[in-house]
């Protein structure tokens, strides 16, 4: 031990100069004492003085035998002492002696002869209480048989965090031998642990004696190269009875299964909250592209660094499709989600793209068989069978794919496509735990996948089947120029009852229909096509508004429980006159130059079917470049806002410079439409013109 409390390591340069005072003799408290060849005391140290209880001034000059000794041992000490000072035999033994107040107490001694300068003898005494000497050799002991069979690693690392003792334990635990630690320090012995942690923490202790417990501590060591453990390590300072520091001691404990327990835990709660993610995100509409961008986007970057969607061709089309072994696939990709992996990025398909996977490629192999496909580790040669084309493998190499993943989209027993996921930037290669994560979310995404592409192949039928029932509006009739649009209902598959109508009459004259059905589905398709051809016959006639939309109301009385609105009007550019009748629809809207857009003031009547309620026709004047605008309650009605509000938004957007009629359906589509509304929308506007 150094002066500074430095252990010596064997093999270096002993330390010079004065060294540092051991406190293992404080604690044995031994007392030396110096006899005369008459045996008379010439010597007595302060130990003595406490051990024996008399004082230097009253035992020095007299006999040790008469104060240290029991007179029963007397003679026998007697003997013991001259065989010492004539033989220079040195004798150790425990007897009894006598203190001064009396009592006993049982000692452990050490005597030999001494000679000074000019021959002369003496001797010497050591002497300890013999209960410490046990006890000392007990703790000895204790702390021997501990450290050497106790299950737990226990080590000693000097001032300078360096072994200097090392249990079996810990060897095993290490598997390195004890020879292999002296002298050494923690990364020395164990590089692939986490030691800057422990040396840290180590020296930490070292400096301020507070004791670090259950430290958590990570790696592989020599006795098992292939397999991460953990451990939990305590640290505690090592100091004398003086104070002085003589270095640190750990303790290490295995605690691998309870660590993997722990994280096998922390992963199966993450699965449940990427699930429970999964569940609240994905199929938030019934819009496919929408569905699969949720599901990237779920994957990215809990799962995957890089997640693309894909769907079969022949599925989007509302087809079953089943690979044969040597069959190529079609393969459409609805959605892809990186996080900053460009080149990956660029080596997947585009959105919207149909790419022809060959019957080699994994994604190929997913949709074929139904099964999972991983390749934990990516090497160079996996890379052509994961990318579509050799410059999308060289993009993935660029990239750093290590890991890849593949599982198939299944709902009702049908495979409709797969979820493809690479990793780059995360390091750890796909494990049996994310092949467990993404098969789930890839069965929950599946179903919403599956319901959006069945409500759009149904809504794109239903949307074909209604636009037939509308008509082709020609662009310029008698002595109006004329626009429209259709926007079907955002939140529903079903047909909507909206139609609008322009009819040539005679004279240039031009009859103007919107109208509305209440309800939805087939049966309000049905209503509003006979109305609408009830209409034509009926304008053909030439007949009042009122008069035709009494016919209306006759017809639609006769329908099974059809409610309709419709306002109808008969434009005459020779008068520059417009004539109005309405059946419970919303007033048609008229702008006019130098003037504010206004809603017409025309009686609203009942809605057709209602039956037994007469019709009003209101004339209004519409000089070339008025504007008359119908449109069907969809456009302005909300559930979130008070009809007179929507109503002054409309003519709002009316205002401002002349425009043409296709900017100004466009305009009042993006200001007014709501994509959640439930209903459908019918929008006609007509400009007049000079008559030809």
């Amino acid at each position: 031990m150094s002066a500074t409390g430095t252990p010596v390591v064997e093999g270096e340069e002993p330390p010079r100069g004065p060294v540092g005072p051991s406190g293992l003799l404080d604690v044995l408290g031994v007392a030396s004492v110096v006899l005369d060849a008459q045996g008379r005391i010439v010597l007595w140290s302060p130990q003595a003085e406490e051990l024996f209880g008399y004082p230097a001034r009253e035992a020095l000059g007299r006999y040790a035998a008469r104060i240290m000794v029991h007179e029963q041992h007397l003679d026998l000490v007697v003997k013991l002492f001259a065989d010492v000072m004539e033989t220079g035999r040195s004798w150790a033994g425990a007897f009894p002696i006598r203190r001064k107040d009396g009592t006993t107490r049982l000692v452990e001694f050490r005597n030999m002869r001494l000679l000074d300068d000019r021959g002369g003898v003496y001797a010497l005494g050591l002497a300890a209480d013999q209960a410490t000497v046990r006890q000392l050799e007990r703790d000895v002991a204790l702390s021997s048989r501990v450290i050497q069979q106790s299950p737990i690693g226990l080590a000693v690392l000097d001032t300078d965090l360096r072994y200097v003792s090392v249990n079996p334990a810990l060897e095993q635990i290490g598997g390195r031998p004890a020879a292999e630690h002296i002298g050494r320090r923690i990364r020395e012995v164990l590089p692939r642990l986490d030691a800057d942690v422990l040396e840290s923490a180590a020296r930490a202790v070292r400096d301020t004696g507070r004791p670090v417990v259950d430290l958590p501590a990570h790696g592989r060591t020599p006795a098992d190269p292939d397999r991460d453990h953990a451990w939990s390590v305590s640290l505690y300072r090592l100091e004398d009875a003086h104070g002085t520091v003589l270095g640190v001691a750990l303790s290490v404990v295995d605690v691998t299964e309870q660590y993997r327990a722990g994280v096998e835990a922390e992963a199966a709660r993450r699965r449940l909250a990427v699930i429970a993610d999964a569940s609240a995100r994905i199929g938030t509409t019934l819009e496919l592209d929408r569905t699969a961008h949720e599901l990237a986007d779920v994957a990215v970057p809990e799962l995957a660094d890089v997640a693309a969607v894909d769907l079969l061709e022949a599925v989007v089309k509302g087809r079953r499709s089943t690979l044969a072994p040597a069959e190529p696939a079609r393969i459409r990709a609805l959605a892809v989600q990186a996080d900053d992996a460009p080149d990956a990025l660029r080596a997947a398909d585009p959105p919207g793209q149909v790419a022809r996977y060959a019957p080699d490629r994994l994604v190929t192999e997913c949709v074929r068989t139904g099964n999972p496909v991983m390749v934990p580790r990516v090497r160079e040669g996996d890379l052509p069978r994961i990318a579509r084309s050799p410059e999308a493998a060289e993009l993935l190499r660029r990239a750093g794919v290590h890991s890849y993943l593949a599982v198939p989209l299944i709902a009702r027993g049908e495979v409709l496509g797969a979820l493809d996921l690479k990793r780059t930037r995360n390091p750890l290669p796909f494990g049996e735990d994310d092949l467990l994560l993404a098969r789930e979310l890839a069965a929950r995404a599946a179903v919403q996948i599956d319901n959006a592409r069945w409500y759009q192949n149904a809504r794109d039928t239903a949307l074909t089947l209604q636009r037939s029932l509308l008509p082709s509006v020609p662009s310029v009739t008698g002595g109006l120029e004329v626009a429209s649009r259709y926007q079907p209902a955002e939140a529903t598959s079903e047909v909507g009852g909206d139609w609008f109508d322009v009819i040539p009459l005679e004279g240039c004259k031009t009859a103007l229909v919107v109208g509305d059905v209440m309800g939805s589905g087939i049966t309000a398709a049905a209503s509003m096509g006979r109305l609408r051809t009830a209409t034509n016959t009926l304008a053909s006639l030439d007949l009042d508004p009122a008069l035709l939309l009494e016919h209306l109301d006759r017809t639609a009385s006769g329908l099974d429980q059809a409610i309709a609105t419709c306002v109808y009007a008969v434009h005459d550019p020779h008068r520059r006159q417009c004539r109005i009748a309405n059946a419970g629809h919303l007033p048609p809207v008229r702008v006019r130059a130098g003037h504010p857009p206004a809603l017409l003031d025309v009686p609203t009547g009942v809605p057709l079917g209602v039956g037994g309620v007469p019709f009003a026709t209101t004339t209004v004047d519409l000089e070339p470049g008025d504007l008359l605008v119908f449109y069907t309650d969809g456009l302005v009605e909300t559930r979130r806002h008070p009809l007179d509000e929507r109503l002054d938004a409309l003519l709002s957007a009316l205002e401002g410079p002349e425009r043409p009629l296709e900017e100004v359906c466009d305009i009042l589509l993006r200001a007014l439409h709501e994509p959640e509304n439930a209903d459908d929308v019918a929008l006609l506007i007509a400009r007049a013109t000079h008559p030809a």
